[in-house]
């Protein structure tokens, strides 16, 4: 087919399958069976070789050995011959609101996770009104996407450092914030980092009186110590941590929290930085990471790295800004120039000193993920989409990379994105795993991630609660959000 006919084409069925016919919670007509495919069911046992998975509706209804499977007669077949099947992908760390609306998140955010496999996500951080809408939309039928559970908008200091925010400065508006959120129906509470002690404390309490979790940032108040025993059920982007394994923890959070200096210069501010990283990074205490690796492992504390945004914006250097990525075509203009302003702000006038420092940064959080890793600690994969370089959907085979290259094994790294969030969700018994009875949410690869995690990019189809899409639409899917890149 011609190059411009097949993007029209493409591009015509991505207008299909975004109008609710190919959405993820729609039920097969007829039953479909997976044949002769290596299944990966993410439990940690072996790769199951030459089986067949029957899909009946929008859960997994058999699985065996394909010498003896017996496959409806009316069933749909998919020859998985010399391909692996795993659990869909779950990304604990999105904003779906975050690219300006009614659009953003339909057609530029959400079908590049879908394209990539990704079937459940946590938003982090939205306005409770579009997030339901969109959820509504997509458990009716209307359109194409995964599982969606939110915060809602930030609890946070003055002023706030994100929006949208409900600011908290004290006690009283703290235990507000959480009763007018636990009515509006959120699945979590996001706490931010400019929160104080006592609005904090507040929000801890009252989420426990209601039975609500609390999940974010580790304000920079507090420790991530003491985040733990109020109960905070995740901290993302590892904040806290790496103060939390110095032994200069007290003098650094001080430092940190102190207001600008009047009249200082931007070279002066930045030597003072420098000094503060350096400091950081020689103060790591052995002792002082066992006495907060204790204390994650008695309250069940889960983290989740957020690695894309530590790398790609955070801490990022020249060699790791995306600006020319191919993978940006997807990216919506009026996007990438908000991009532009971010990595302008964070590259112009930095030193390579500067920028050793950062890489340094990364390195000593993914120690501090191995360590975690290793001490048996709960560990979930998470992106922090669509923050500036961060690209959806593609981003989470970026956090699973930095995972294994923390010292996770590629399966460990496998079950941060699909048995672990199942886990923390309540939801073990649904979804997370390749079993019958459960959520028919599966990605067929090309090749095994147990071989190299990346080739959790090497999707030929994905099956979104019992739906499939195959090759062809996912690539109908990826013309699309191209398309609206182009002019949006």
């Amino acid at each position: 087919m011609h190059g411009s006919l097949r993007k029209q084409w493409l591009f015509l069925i991505s207008l299909f399958l975004t109008t609710g016919l190919g959405a993820c919670s729609s039920v097969r007509d007829t039953p479909l069976a997976i044949t002769h495919v290596t299944v990966i069911d993410a439990t940690g046992a072996p790769p199951q070789a030459d089986m067949t998975v029957i899909v009946d509706g929008p859960k997994i209804s058999a699985i065996g050995p394909s010498n003896s499977a017996a496959i409806p007669s009316k069933a749909k077949v998919i020859d998985g011959a010399g391909k692996f099947l795993i659990p869909g992908l779950a990304d604990m760390h999105v904003h779906l609101t975050g690219a300006g609306e009614p659009n953003g998140s339909r057609e530029f955010i959400i079908p590049l996770l879908v394209a990539n496999g990704i079937t459940t996500i946590r938003d982090m951080g939205g306005s409770v009104e579009l997030l339901k809408k969109l959820r509504s939309e997509i458990q009716s039928g209307k359109r194409i996407g995964p599982q969606i559970l939110f915060t809602g908008p930030y609890l946070d200091g003055n002023p706030p450092s994100f929006q949208p925010s409900i600011v908290v400065q004290n006690a009283r508006e703290g235990t507000a914030a959480v009763d007018e959120l636990r009515v509006e129906g959120v699945d979590f509470i996001k706490v931010q980092s400019r929160l104080q002690p006592e609005a904090y404390f507040a929000i801890a309490s009252e989420s426990k009186k209601l039975g609500i979790r609390f999940v974010g940032h580790v304000p920079d108040s507090i420790t991530a110590a003491e985040a733990s025993d109020a109960g905070q059920a995740s901290i993302e982007h590892l904040t806290g941590i790496l103060l939390g394994m110095s032994d200069k923890e007290d003098q650094l959070r001080s430092e940190k929290t102190k207001p600008p200096v009047a009249g200082e210069s931007v070279e002066a501010a930045r030597r003072r930085d420098r000094i503060w990283t350096k400091t950081l990074l020689d103060s790591a205490s052995a002792e002082k990471t066992a006495t907060l690796l204790a204390t994650f492992a008695k309250n069940r504390t889960w983290n989740v790295p957020t690695f894309p945004t530590l790398v790609h914006i955070g801490f990022m250097t020249p060699r790791t800004d995306l600006a020319g990525d191919p993978r940006m075509k997807y990216v919506p203009r009026s996007v990438q120039a908000n991009w532009q302003t971010a990595r302008s702000s964070q590259l112009g006038g930095y030193s390579a000193e500067d920028f050793a420092l950062r890489d340094a940064i990364i390195q000593h959080s993914m120690d501090a993920v191995g360590i975690m890793n290793g001490a048996g600690l709960p560990l979930m994969a998470g992106t922090d989409t669509a923050a500036p370089n961060v690209i959806p959907g593609f981003s989470l085979r970026e956090e699973l990379e930095y995972m294994v290259r923390s010292g996770l094994t590629p399966m460990q790294a496998l079950q941060a994105a699909t048995l672990k969030p199942a886990e923390f969700l309540g939801r073990s018994a649904e979804q997370g795993t390749i079993q019958a009875g459960k959520r028919a949410d599966l990605v067929l690869l090309d090749a095994s991630p147990l071989t190299d995690i990346r080739n959790t990019e090497r999707i030929q189809a994905v099956i979104c609660g019992g739906k499939l899409l195959d090759r062809g639409q996912l690539d109908a899917m990826l013309a699309g959000v191209e398309n609206f890149a182009k002019t949006h």
